[in-house]
């Protein structure tokens, strides 16, 4: 019954020690899921969603145009706003019809002082008819100041006016949907014929062309790892594991306790360090999916 018990005791022990090699043995140098840059592009004007071509599934351009919102309130504002310009504006020409009269006259009071002056240098004028047309100077140029002080509020009117039709026309521009980067639609919040508000979303877009694969790893590899050092990144496929080709570009300057999600109770202790790995998407890689990082110049690969 002792031999039994001992011979039994063996087995599980090789078992065991079996288990343990296969564990240590050919394992991955990280793990983590893969990440896009999500961006969700909102309404920058209040009103009715006139069009909204774009679907679900989507590949849009930068800078596509995919829809507006209703413009016809601000079109009739900024026409009401043109109107009154034409009314100041119509006003303000009388003003600066005077100063363009009395602008003639200081013309022709400056010809005579000159005149005035020559005849004084030649002995055939005098100081007080000098004086006379630099009084009449001045007096015109008090007039300008006068009427342009009168003119003041009808300039500044005209000056407020424009600055209100540039923000209508920086309004109406904003009622353009307009995609912001090249990538592919992930949802869609809003249809055609809603009404929508300042900031509400609109659609949620990301760049899957280039994928980021988070991963974590210990103290100990920071020693084996950089930042623009060529990695291999590994997927479930089938019954064997497809590879890409990554690079390192970025790696976390602090540790962090390891993420719940990908390890056990054990080692969720541990601090690890964030690693970024770009991997150029054929297609198969989706946000969240789980893969594994392979160091090249690990032993383990």
């Amino acid at each position: 019954m002792k031999r039994q018990y001992i011979y039994y005791l063996g087995i599980g022990f090789g078992l065991l020690t079996l288990n343990s090699c296969r564990n240590s043995d050919g394992k991955a140098d990280g793990y983590g899921n893969f990440e896009a840059t999500e961006i969700t592009v909102s309404a920058e004007n209040n009103g009715k969603i006139m069009a909204f071509n774009i679907q679900e599934g989507d590949a849009l351009k930068k800078d596509a145009f995919v829809g507006y919102i209703d413009t016809i309130p601000l079109a009739l504002k900024r026409e009401q706003l043109l109107v009154s310009k034409d009314v100041i504006s119509s006003k303000s020409q009388g003003v600066l019809s005077q100063i363009a009269v009395l602008k003639a006259k200081l013309k022709t009071a400056n010809i005579n002082k000159t005149r005035t002056e020559n005849l004084i240098q030649d002995k055939a004028g005098t100081q007080k008819q000098l004086d006379d047309v630099q009084g009449e100077i001045d007096v015109i140029k008090q007039q300008i100041r006068s009427v342009e002080i009168q003119n003041a509020p009808v300039v500044n009117e005209l000056k407020n006016l424009d600055i209100q039709l540039k923000q209508i026309d920086d309004q109406i521009d904003k009622c353009k949907i307009i995609n912001p980067i090249n990538g592919m639609v992930l949802t869609k919040y809003s249809e055609p014929s809603e009404i929508t508000a300042f900031g509400k979303p609109l659609y949620k877009i990301a760049d899957l062309e280039n994928m980021e694969l988070r991963v974590f790893i210990s103290e100990t590899q920071l020693a084996n790892i950089k930042i623009g050092e060529s990695v291999t990144v590994k997927i479930d496929s089938n019954d064997t594991m497809k590879d890409y080709k990554g690079t390192v570009i970025w790696i976390a300057s602090e540790a962090e306790f390891t993420p719940k999600i990908i390890q056990t109770k054990e080692e969720r202790v541990a601090l690890v360090y964030a690693v970024k790995i770009t991997v150029k998407n054929d297609g198969s890689l989706k946000i969240g999916m789980p893969a594994e990082m392979w160091l090249n110049n690990s032993n383990n690969n």
